[in-house]
């Protein structure tokens, strides 16, 4: 099977005064399409930069970023806003909910930038939700949910556009043990039953113990 998402030579420079840092140094890696992608190394390595490069989100200094064929760095800005908006599902650690909005309402978010009916939004967030097992709790804010159930939220989010690609930034990281082997087997349902292509930053090895591959990072270089 093909790669799905190549990252060829990629670097990202960063300059504080007359100061070069490179957050990444030339890293190539490659990601099948399904595939269960941990990315792992300490705080500085680069894993959230590289992260923020496969979702469209930074942009690279030199080197290429190849997505289902499509290369992110040919695309003009309104292409890779809908790219993002359609293909890509982001998890963040701090789940960065709306709290003056439901689940519901935070979960339809993302299919307000589409041309889509209500009752056609309503049938995507109800299957949304579904799929991370919180249709009880849509009618909640916030507030009034755990953790664990935030991130669900957060999940559903992600995934309610039918995106191809999960990312997701240190995802059980602000979670309870309990809770972090929840998300984990989630995420890892998703990946298998779903066909969701997964790359997930973490610390934490029993984490990155649920992927199919872990991938190093120290100093903006792949060690592995």
């Amino acid at each position: 099977m093909g790669s799905f998402i190549e990252i060829n030579d990629v670097s990202r420079l960063y300059y504080q005064g007359d100061n070069e840092i490179k957050a990444l140094d030339h890293v190539s890696v490659n990601i099948t399409k399904g595939e269960f992608v941990a990315l792992m190394g300490p705080s500085g390595s680069g894993k959230t930069t590289l992260l923020n490069i496969i979702a469209g989100i930074d942009k690279q200094t030199s080197g290429r970023v190849t997505v289902d064929g499509r290369e992110l760095g040919a695309m003009t800005e309104a292409e890779l806003t809908t790219w993002r908006t359609r293909g890509m599902g982001y998890v963040f650690q701090f789940y960065n909910l709306i709290p003056v909005l439901t689940g519901y309402e935070n979960v339809e978010l993302p299919l307000l930038m589409l041309p889509m009916s209500k009752a056609e939004r309503h049938d995507h967030v109800m299957a949304a939700l579904e799929a991370v097992g919180i249709v009880e709790y849509s009618t909640h804010f916030p507030r009034q949910l755990s953790g664990g159930q935030e991130q669900r939220i957060a999940i559903a989010r992600a995934i309610v556009t039918d995106a191809t690609i999960l990312v997701a930034d240190e995802p059980t990281g602000n979670l309870d043990a309990e809770s972090e082997i929840e998300i984990m087997e989630l995420l890892k349902e998703l990946n298998k039953n779903h066909d969701k292509t997964i790359i997930m930053v973490t610390h934490d090895a029993s984490a990155a113990a649920y992927a199919d591959r872990t991938t190093k990072l120290e100093k903006g270089r792949l060690t592995n």
